[in-house]
C-alpha cells in the first residue's frame, strides 16, 4: 500500500455558497481519482473575508464541500482557516493505492484511444457566471458539471486496459493532453466533431467572454498544435475547473468503457482521440 496526497483550491465560480463548496471538493479531490486511488481523509483549506460576509456563508460552503468527501467514502478529519480579502476554498487529500497498480499522465501507447467523461467550456462559463451573463437553467447545467466528482468514472475505468489518464483542469485539454505525450515519441489525433463542448460556452466565447488563463495556454500550445479542416476553436484551450477524466485505454476496451461510462451518469463522454506515431507537431486536430 502507498500514500498519495494532493491539495488544490478555488476562488468561488459560483454565487451559491454550498454549491461553491460541492466544486471546490469535487475540483480537490480528482487528482487522487486520476490516479485510481481510493481518498481517505481530507483538510479544509479556507481564506474567508468574515468581514464582509456572514459566518452562515461559510458554514453552506464546508457542508457542500463535507458533501463531496462523504460521497466518496473519504472521512473529514480538520482544516485550517485564516481571513483573506478573496475567499478560497479547497482541500488537502490524503489517499491509498496500490503501488504495483496506480496511473501517471505520461504513460501512454501507441494506438491507444482517447476517452473524456466531462464536456469542454467550464472555463468560459463560470466566466460568464461572474459577468450575470447565463440564466439560472444554465448555471444550474453547469455548475451539476462542476460538481460531479471523477469517483465513479475512476472505479469503472480500473476494470480496463488503461495506460494513462489526467484530469483536465487549469492547462485545459490541450495542454493536459500535451503533457501525456510530451516525454514520448508520440502525438495526439483528435476528432473535431467527437469533443464535446457546451454550446452555451461557444456562444460565451464568439461573444468575447474568455478567461485570460484560457488565451495563455492558446498562445502556449497552439504553435504544437495543428487544426485540419476545422476552425481552431478557444474552448480547446479553455481553462477548465473540475474538469473531467482524459483516459488513454487500449482500442478494444474502449466501447465497453465508454458505455458503462455513460450508464453511470457521465452522459458527455466521448472517444475524441487516439495516440498516434510521432509527426512533426504534438497534437493534431481533424
Amino acid at each position: 500500500m502507498a500514500l498519495v496526497q494532493t491539495l488544490d483550491f478555488i476562488t468561488p465560480v459560483v454565487d451559491d455558497p454550498f454549491i461553491y463548496g460541492q466544486i471546490a471538493a469535487a475540483n480537490s479531490l480528482s487528482d487522487i481519482f486520476a490516479m485510481g486511488a481510493k481518498a481517505k481523509t481530507a483538510l479544509n483549506i479556507v481564506g474567508f473575508d468574515g468581514c464582509n460576509h456572514s459566518k452562515e456563508i461559510l458554514n453552506e460552503i464546508l457542508s457542500g464541500g463535507l458533501d463531496k468527501i462523504n460521497e466518496c467514502g473519504a472521512k473529514l478529519v480538520g482544516g485550517h482557516t485564516i481571513e483573506t480579502p478573496e475567499m478560497l476554498y479547497g482541500l488537502s487529500v490524503t489517499g491509498v493505492i496500490n503501488p504495483n497498480k496506480f496511473y501517471r499522465n505520461n504513460t501512454v501507447r501507441i494506438d491507444d484511444v482517447l476517452i473524456l467523461t466531462k464536456p469542454l467550456g467550464m472555463g468560459i462559463l463560470t466566466t460568464a457566471i461572474k459577468a450575470d451573463m447565463l440564466d439560472k437553467i444554465t448555471i444550474k447545467k453547469v455548475s451539476n458539471i462542476l460538481a460531479q466528482l471523477n469517483y465513479n468514472a475512476s472505479k469503472i475505468m480500473q476494470k480496463y486496459d488503461v495506460s494513462a489518464v489526467t484530469d483536465i483542469t487549469g492547462f485545459g485539454l490541450a495542454g493536459h493532453s500535451f503533457e501525456m505525450i510530451k516525454d514520448k515519441d508520440l502525438s495526439i489525433k483528435f476528432v473535431y466533431d467527437n469533443i464535446p463542448f457546451l454550446k452555451e460556452a461557444k456562444d460565451m466565447a464568439d461573444m468575447g467572454i474568455i478567461p485570460a488563463g484560457t488565451y495563455n495556454n492558446k498562445a502556449y500550445l497552439s504553435p504544437k498544435t495543428v487544426c485540419s479542416n476545422k476552425k481552431d476553436d478557444i474552448l480547446f484551450y479553455d481553462a477548465q475547473t473540475s474538469g473531467g477524466l482524459l483516459i488513454s485505454v487500449k482500442e478494444k476496451d474502449a466501447n465497453n468503457l465508454l458505455t458503462e461510462l455513460i450508464d453511470s451518469g457521465y452522459e458527455y463522454s466521448s472517444i475524441i482521440g487516439s495516440i498516434i506515431t510521432k509527426k512533426e507537431k504534438d497534437i493534431y486536430i481533424v
